[in-house]
């Protein structure tokens, strides 16, 4: 139930054949997966051994995206992230 919402209403439309609400539809995907790749690019960039530095470590990189939380990084998207990490034990 009630999880369709808005992408819901899109894909109605998309599947009238409405170009427009189409193309909405998929930069409201594009931009989501764009969000959430930049919160996890920088947390495998800071916690991954690079030649030059060794990794900075999970703490640090989860620092890093609460810092920047609703101004860097999408806040939802750090919310998921850090729950994640911290509540459900993720690792990689």
């Amino acid at each position: 139930g009630g999880h369709n919402g808005i992408p819901g209403i899109f894909q109605y439309y998309k599947t009238l054949g409405n170009p427009q609400i189409a193309s909405i539809t998929e930069f409201f995907r594009a931009n989501l997966e764009a969000k959430i790749t930049a919160v996890a690019d920088v947390v495998e960039a800071m916690t991954s051994h690079r030649p030059y530095r060794p990794g900075l470590g999970l703490t640090e990189a989860l620092a890093e995206i609460e810092r920047g939380r609703g101004s860097i990084y999408d806040a939802t998207v750090v919310d998921a992230c850090l729950c994640l990490f911290r509540e459900r034990n993720f690792s990689f």
